[in-house]
């Protein structure tokens, strides 16, 4: 991955709409609306369907949802924020630009595949923050990552003991093969220890770059307060989503229920290349609800979260960026961080070929050499 410093200079704060920008904006609405039934998305369509699901819900339950989900975006926006303070203490970090750039984010991974909003948000913190760096900002993607990664692996861990007999079917090569087994744990140490001397000198110059995204780990107070216990709310919130829709949709609410539809959607996040995990989300949320509800009803669930909380992200994103950089401002930023994103998601694809068919290519000269002898 390229680790280049930030050199642009952080786009103004807007002062507020007028009638100016108000106008500039609905007429940018009509030109998105129309390119997007050029290019086959029925915008009007969708947002109908928007409508309709928004409109079927009581409204209770509607404005629970939408304040549980900016509860969400917006605590793990502040995590990120002291992350990106303690790694660049000299750099002016504005929080609101931190919380927009973040926003921005979700709402683009909620429309764009294979989580392409992540990669935006990086060279997003890269233009705002002077002296930033791709390495150290993925760096800080790390530490902000530990949290997840730990709570993550809890419903996993409870579907695994609460399903009889998963032990044994994870584990029965193991038994049936212990030396098996043992020859290949060997084998894989002895592969990563090669692996890192062949790349020793550049994971040495990528740790350098990175270790400032995760300065915050040398101040575990700092750490415990301002991302821990934030992204514990995020995650709380996520789940206070969660409930509210089962609710709504009058599927029964337990810890099971909720744990199911954890680690379905973690799943689906995983292996989706689709944008928001369309269609893999709703058929893991239907497999995840087998036997609480019926499948009419659990991808009704499913459809109505997703649309609600997909629009809302958007809304969001729109009007924080507004806020923070000023129309053109925000505009320009996400504009040139997608651009960056792709080029860089083209590069990581065109490496990874390369080395399949430097693979392919290895493998056919062993076995034409194997012949000729």
């Amino acid at each position: 991955m390229s680790a280049a410093a930030s050199t642009t200079v952080p786009p103004a704060a807007g002062r507020g709409f007028n009638w100016k920008r108000l106008l500039v904006f609905a007429l940018v609405v009509v030109v998105i609306g129309a390119a997007a039934q050029l290019l086959g998305w029925n915008i009007r369509g969708w947002l109908h369907s928007v409508w309709n699901t928004m409109t079927a819900l009581p409204v209770g339950y509607l404005i629970a949802a939408l304040v549980a989900g900016t509860v969400q975006t917006t605590a793990t926006a502040f995590a990120w924020f002291s992350i990106l303070r303690y790694g660049y203490p000299e750099a002016r970090i504005p929080w609101r630009q931190v919380w927009a750039c973040y926003a921005a984010s979700v709402a683009l991974n909620n429309i764009l595949p294979a989580n392409l909003g992540t990669l935006v948000l990086f060279f997003m913190f890269t233009t705002i923050i002077v002296g930033a760096t791709f390495a150290g900002v993925l760096g800080g993607y790390a530490v902000q990552k530990i949290f997840y990664c730990v709570v993550g692996a809890f419903p996993y861990l409870y579907l695994f003991l609460t399903v009889g007999g998963s032990f044994d079917i994870k584990f029965r090569f193991v038994s049936a093969h212990p030396w098996a087994t043992v020859i290949l744990l060997i084998g894989g140490v002895i592969l990563v220890v090669m692996v890192v001397r062949m790349f020793w000198p550049r994971i040495v110059k990528w740790w350098d770059e990175a270790k400032s995204g995760g300065a915050i780990l040398a101040h575990p107070r700092a750490y415990l307060a301002r991302v821990f216990v934030p992204e514990l709310v995020s995650w709380i919130a996520m789940l206070a989503v969660i409930t509210v829709f089962l609710a709504a949709y009058e599927i029964p609410v337990s810890f099971d229920t909720l744990m199911r539809v954890v680690a379905g959607n973690s799943i689906a996040n995983t292996l989706s290349v689709t944008p928001g995990g369309a269609g893999v989300t709703q058929a893991f949320n239907v497999a995840s609800l087998n036997g609480v509800t019926t499948t009419a009803t659990a991808t009704a669930y499913s459809v109505a979260q997703q649309l609600i909380m997909t629009a809302w992200t958007i809304v969001m994103a729109i009007a924080l960026m507004v806020w923070a950089f000023g129309w053109k401002g925000g505009r320009k930023l996400v504009e040139q961080s997608y651009a960056q994103a792709k080029e860089e998601q083209a590069k990581q694809s065109a490496a990874r070929k390369a080395k399949k068919e430097a693979e392919q290519n290895a493998g056919l000269e062993d076995g034409a050499a194997a012949d000729a002898s």
